[in-house]
């Protein structure tokens, strides 16, 4: 099969969601009220904890680093794919390609993480009550944000560069409606297993897997704990009142890693355009826009604060 060395002058057609014009106005109306959704929510979440004195907390710190997250995996999404929807030119360049897939696997490496350390803190609160300030203390919690930044953008670019080199075909179709790994990779004009490239990517995929998957060991292994202390409060509405502080993450943790790990910890031999793109689109725009709202609902202090602002706003 015919390929091209000069990456510079090769450009991906991504299919996109829909080919008729009524089923592409539809797609562009509900992911267009999804991101309006997805960044009202997290902003007025930020703005809240920025405000509230009763919600500066490593808990609501972690959460504010949440929500810078959850606007960004959108941004890096959504509008473009509104502009590939709408417009009759759909591809994109292979520089294009790797921003879109930079940004995309640091924000998701950094939300895996940033989900552990918010499933320690709550570790810290009920198993370790009396020595919670010493442990999440200001200097740890700031520490724990900038080393999961880092390490999650380090790991993409380094990702990235070897992406960049890959060899693809000349003329080449993304069944996808954004630039990702699994479908890229089935472009490539050579066997994974020869090219040298290919066999660094696949390693790279694999490393960013083990990060998650770590990721969700922590995770589960600090619930484990959370859950082994709450059993052993005698008291229902004690057990209740414990529980019912997890109850957000915990959800926020079952959705967001029931769809990464299905899009990513398959084997490839398995990959299903279709169900994938469905598993994409969940995580990608749909999480970023429940979590605020999964978040707020429960919480009254959030909530007080949200009315209060939009309130100010409309005088």
């Amino acid at each position: 099969m015919e390929y091209s060395n000069d990456n510079t002058t090769n450009r991906f057609v991504l299919l996109g969601l829909a080919d008729t014009p009524i089923n592409q106005a539809f797609c562009v109306l509900i992911f267009l009220i999804i991101y309006t959704l997805t960044l009202s929510g997290n902003c007025l979440l930020i703005i809240a904890v920025r405000i509230n004195s009763r919600l500066q907390t490593p808990m609501y710190f972690f959460l504010s680093n949440l929500s810078v997250i959850d606007i960004g995996f959108s941004s890096c999404i959504v509008p473009k794919l509104l502009l590939i929807t709408l417009a009759h030119d759909k591809s994109v360049s292979l520089l294009e390609c790797a921003v879109q897939i930079f940004f995309h696997l640091g924000l998701g490496g950094a939300e895996c993480m940033i989900l552990a350390v918010m499933a320690y803190d709550r570790y810290a609160a009920i198993c370790k009550p009396l020595h919670y300030n010493r442990i999440m203390n200001k200097g740890f919690c700031i520490c724990m944000a900038a080393g999961l930044w880092m390490v999650s953008f380090i790991s993409s670019g380094v990702h990235v560069k070897f992406a960049y080199h890959l060899p693809f075909c000349r003329f080449h179709h993304v069944d996808h409606f954004f630039c990702e790994i699994p479908p890229l990779l089935k472009l490539s004009c050579e066997d994974p297993w020869i090219n040298p490239t290919a066999q660094y990517i696949t390693i790279i995929v694999y490393f960013i897997s083990i990060i998650a998957m770590c990721s969700f060991f922590l995770t589960l292994i600090s619930y484990v704990h959370i859950i082994s202390t709450i059993l052993r409060i005698r008291s229902i509405e004690g057990r209740h009142k414990a529980f019912s502080t997890c109850t957000s993450h915990l959800t926020v943790v079952s959705i967001y890693y029931s769809t990464v790990m299905f899009m990513y910890l398959h084997l490839s031999s398995t990959y299903l355009p279709n169900t994938n793109k469905v598993a994409s689109i969940i995580y990608t725009t749909v999480i970023p826009m429940l979590n605020p709202i999964i978040y707020s609902i429960r919480n009254k202090d959030v909530k007080h604060t949200i009315k209060m602002k939009l309130a100010f706003c409309k005088m």
